[in-house]
């Protein structure tokens, strides 16, 4: 299916940043943003790239009131060769869609939603900035709109996109983050929205990551909602240990979002000759490994940071440096690699890069 994209040229553009190394994330917006309401009399219309701003909302939708709201998270690289590029695009419209089946949200056409990522990004490609390290962060999101109270399936909303030129997601960059396992709030649980990348998820997740940033930390590492003791991810990553010469990773219960960053390094480890083990671990296994010397490296993954390298790990009042708070050699593999792939400075051979436009 194609939508019939409209579009408006702002005629006030703004300034571009100068200096790239003080981008951070999600900080600055391009121009322009893609909208397309829905009905569930007429499907998906008025398809419509405008100037970026504030977006109308009737104050009784159901997206205040009852979170009914999803997102997505991607990135358009300005490669070596001068293309513009996306990393795996289908694979996040997908996870969107499945999302979207969770919340009685509408579903988009595949290859369409593809196009309108193409054509904002094609628009706004002098914005996609120039330095390693830097991308332009893309950021997909579908609400629903009814507006009339009452809890209900969704019948009216918008599909929107907005980007950001960024820079790396943490303040440490590459450098190994401090991480706190978090023992008393429940991000998620199997049977609920765990899996789905919806607002509600973030929204509980933020008091525990306050506690742990007044207490140095930079991220918190949540266990399962039913044992309290199973390792399932960080705020806003998947998570990968190296115990004993294998990669050990939450399996996806339903509970865990399914990174498409956790899917590609589960990948390369496998081209590479690891044993992966998607499986359950423990806070106990972990900090035993921790303990006798096993535990070899571990990192989070996902597409703000692509791979971030844990240094320490604090859960209940006790710490544990990890590969001596270094980056270890897997996880450095993983980020060069990955990278390299997306800036195209490394062959494909998977076919995960693909080209929008010339830059």
């Amino acid at each position: 299916m194609k939508y019939e994209i409209s579009i408006t040229k702002t005629s006030n553009p703004k300034p571009h940043p100068q200096d790239e190394s003080k981008l951070g994330f999600g900080k600055i917006f391009t121009d322009h943003m893609f909208l397309m309401d829905y009905s569930a009399d007429k499907g998906w219309y008025n398809a419509r790239i405008v100037p970026f701003g504030p977006i109308p909302t009737h104050p009784a939708s159901t997206v205040f009131h009852y979170g009914a709201e999803i997102f997505e998270g991607m990135k358009a690289y300005r490669a070596v060769d001068g293309t513009i590029r996306l990393f795996r695009p289908m694979e996040n419209i997908k996870r969107l869609n499945n999302s979207a089946e969770r919340l009685c949200l509408p579903q988009l056409d595949e290859q369409g939603c593809l196009e309108i990522l193409n054509t904002m990004v094609e628009l706004e490609k002098d914005w996609v900035p120039h330095s390693e390290g830097t991308s332009l962060y893309i950021r997909p999101f579908l609400y629903g709109n009814d507006p009339h109270l009452g809890v209900h399936a969704v019948s009216n909303a918008v599909f929107a996109v907005i980007c950001s030129p960024v820079g790396a997601y943490y303040a440490e960059g590459i450098n190994p983050v401090k991480i706190a396992i978090e023992s008393e709030d429940v991000r998620a649980v199997r049977g609920g929205t765990g899996y789905a990348k919806c607002g509600g998820n973030y929204a509980a997740s933020l008091r525990a990551g306050q506690r742990a940033e007044k207490n140095g930390y930079t991220q918190v590492l949540w266990l399962d909602g039913v044992d309290r003791k199973y390792i399932e991810e960080v705020g806003a990553m998947n998570v990968m240990f190296k115990i004993g010469g294998k990669i050990i990773t939450p399996e996806l219960t339903g509970s865990v979002l399914p990174g498409i960053t956790r899917k590609s390094c589960i990948e390369l480890l496998k081209d590479w000759g690891y044993t992966v083990e998607e499986r359950k671990i423990s806070v106990d296994e972990l900090f035993e490994a921790a303990q006798n010397g096993t535990l070899e490296e571990a990192w989070g993954t996902g597409t703000a940071a692509v791979v971030s390298p844990i240094g320490h790990l604090f859960y209940k009042g006790t710490e544990y440096t990890v590969s001596n708070n270094q980056i270890g050699e897997v996880t450095y593999k993983l980020y060069n690699e990955l990278t390299a792939i997306q800036w195209g400075k490394a062959e494909d051979t998977h076919g995960w890069s693909t080209k929008v436009c010339n830059g």
